[in-house]
C-alpha cells in the first residue's frame, strides 16, 4: 500500500503544509534578493522541511522539497537539474523515514504543542535522523562524483555541523509553535529570514576570498593572511617558510586534453595540498598553474621537506581522462623569514627565484635561494677592527 493511498487529506495538514511552504518562499525570496552565486549552498529551509515531517503524514515529506528545490531553481539560480533531482530525492528520503519514525513513536504528532518530555525527545531523534540520512545521501554523491577526495572532507567540518544543530533547533522549535498555531508561524518567520540572511552573507564574504576552481584562498586573500603571519612571526621571534609550487608544463596538459582537464588537474592538486598541510598553514591559488604555501613555525629543513613530501605525492597522482591517466610533477621553490627577506615581498621574490632554478635544472625538483654573505670590509677599511 502506498503512502498517497493511505494518507487521508486533511484540510488542517493541507493548510498547515501551505504556510510551511509560503514561509520556506519567503526565505528563498530573501536569498534571491541577497544573490546567491555559485557554490553557497547552504541555507536554513531546514526549518520548515523538519515540521513537515513531524506534523503531516509521510507523504507530505516528499513533495516538500521538490516545491521549494523548484523554487530556487527558478527564483534563485538555474543550476544542472540533476542537482535539483537530487537534492530533492536525499531531502524527501531523509525527511520521510525521519516522519516515519516519529509517527510510530508518537501517535498523535500534534502532541508536540503541550510541551510534554518524551513527545518533544522523539521529535529531537526524528531530526537527528533527518539530519544524518540527508549528510550521508550527499556525502556518497559527492565521493562518487570525486573518489579521490577523502571521506572527512565531505562528512565531518565543524562549521557545518553547528548549522545542522541549529537548523535541527529551528525545526523542532517551530514543530512546537505550528501546533500550538498556525498563525505562530508570522512570529517565527523574521527571525528564521534573518539567520538566512547573515547565513549567506557569511558565505558570500567567504565566497569573495576563495578561489573558484580551487577552493583555496585567492591572491589577495592569502596575501592578507600571509602579511599577518609574517608580522606575528616578527614579533614573536618563531620561524616561518614560505613556498612557492608550480605545475610542470601545464600548458602542455591543456594543449593536449583541453582546459577542462586542466581545470580537474589543479582541483587535483590543490586537494593534495590541502590534504597535507596542517590546519593553520596558508595554502592559496597565485594564479595560473603556481600555488602558495606559509608554513607558520617551520625552519629551512621542515620546510624542504614538506616540499619534497608534496612534490612526491602530486607526482603520484593520476587524473582520469576518458581512456587514460594524466600526470603531472611540480617544481617548488623555498625562502624562509630573516634569511631569504624580513617581509612578504623579499620571501616571493627569493622563492620565485629559488623556483626558476629549480626549473633550469629539469623541474620536478625543491630548490632553496642562495644565501648571500655579508659583504666583507676591504682590508684598508678604516672600520675593521
Amino acid at each position: 500500500m502506498t503512502f498517497s493511498a493511505s494518507t487521508v487529506v486533511q484540510w488542517r495538514d493541507v493548510l498547515t503544509f501551505a504556510a510551511l511552504m509560503g514561509c520556506g518562499a519567503v526565505c528563498i525570496e530573501a536569498s534571491r534578493r541577497l544573490g546567491m552565486p555559485a557554490g553557497v549552498s547552504r541555507d536554513l529551509l531546514s526549518a520548515w522541511w523538519l515540521p513537515v515531517a513531524l506534523l503531516l503524514p509521510p507523504v507530505y515529506a516528499l513533495f516538500a522539497p521538490i516545491v521549494l528545490q523548484v523554487l530556487l531553481q527558478v527564483r534563485v539560480r538555474a543550476t544542472v537539474l540533476y542537482r535539483r533531482v537530487f537534492s530533492s530525492a536525499a531531502i524527501g528520503l531523509a525527511g520521510c523515514t525521519a516522519s516515519i519514525v516519529f509517527h510510530a513513536l508518537v501517535d498523535d504528532p500534534w502532541v508536540l504543542s503541550q510541551g510534554s518530555g518524551p513527545p518533544i525527545l522523539s521529535a529531537v531523534l526524528a531530526a537527528v535522523l533527518f539530519s544524518l540520512l540527508n549528510i550521508a545521501l550527499i556525502a556518497i554523491a559527492a565521493h562518487t562524483a570525486n573518489p579521490d577526495s577523502a571521506w572527512r572532507e565531505v562528512l565531518w567540518d565543524r562549521e557545518s555541523v553547528m548549522l545542522d544543530v541549529v537548523e535541527l533547533c529551528l525545526g523542532v522549535i517551530v514543530s512546537i509553535g505550528c501546533g500550538l498555531n498556525l498563525g505562530l508561524l508570522v512570529l517565527a518567520l523574521p527571525p528564521v529570514v534573518l539567520l538566512q540572511r547573515s547565513l549567506l552573507h557569511a558565505q558570500l564574504q567567504a565566497a569573495a576570498r576563495t578561489d573558484a576552481k580551487t577552493g583555496l584562498l585567492n591572491a589577495a586573500a592569502w596575501q592578507r593572511e600571509a602579511d599577518t603571519e609574517i608580522v606575528r612571526a616578527r614579533r614573536t621571534g618563531d620561524t616561518l617558510a614560505l613556498l612557492i609550487i608550480d605545475i610542470d608544463h601545464f600548458k602542455r596538459v591543456n594543449d593536449a586534453h583541453g582546459h577542462l582537464v586542466g581545470d580537474q588537474v589543479l582541483v587535483g592538486v590543490a586537494s593534495m595540498l590541502r590534504s597535507q598541510l596542517r590546519d593553520y598553514d596558508v595554502v592559496g591559488r597565485f594564479g595560473g598553474e603556481e600555488f602558495v604555501v606559509l608554513l607558520p613555525g617551520a625552519d629551512i629543513d621542515e620546510a624542504r621537506r614538506v616540499a619534497e613530501r608534496l612534490r612526491v605525492r602530486i607526482g603520484h597522482m593520476a587524473i582520469p581522462v576518458d581512456d587514460t591517466l594524466v600526470r603531472v610533477t611540480i617544481s617548488a621553490g623555498v625562502a624562509l623569514l630573516s634569511v631569504h627577506g624580513d617581509d612578504l615581498i623579499d620571501l616571493l621574490t627569493a622563492a620565485d627565484l629559488a623556483l626558476y632554478r629549480a626549473k633550469e635544472l629539469g623541474r620536478d625538483r625543491v630548490c632553496i635561494p642562495a644565501v648571500q654573505p655579508p659583504p666583507r670590509p676591504l682590508p684598508n677599511d678604516p672600520s675593521t677592527p
